[in-house]
């Protein structure tokens, strides 16, 4: 199909009169959509891009977590355990110190 500076039509779609398209399974399957998954649209250099909405959250999130571990110190995975179970025990001592 038609192919432009790296980019390729992959499928075509037919919107109905609501404004509605079905996303042919080949882009579904690309995208790891599944029944009741959201899509997001997102304008890049004037171009619209359609991505799994779950995906772009967690690379957002990643983006804003990007060197915290290593600002708190956080270097193997028992180091992030054990700071859940230090703010776990603070946690239930305010909750008890609160009710005592």
């Amino acid at each position: 199909m038609f192919s432009q500076k790296g980019l390729r039509i992959m499928e075509l779609a037919k919107i109905t009169a609501k404004g509605q398209i079905t996303i042919p399974i080949q882009i579904r399957r690309k995208l790891n959509l599944k029944d009741g998954d959201k899509v997001v649209f997102i304008e890049q250099n004037g171009k619209i891009i359609v991505e799994n909405s779950t995906r772009v959250a967690l690379i957002e999130a990643q983006e804003a977590f990007k060197g915290e571990a290593e600002r708190l110190g956080l270097k193997t995975e028992q180091d992030v355990v054990d700071m859940v179970k230090q703010i776990r025990k603070e946690l239930q001592e305010e909750k008890n110190a609160d009710n005592g």
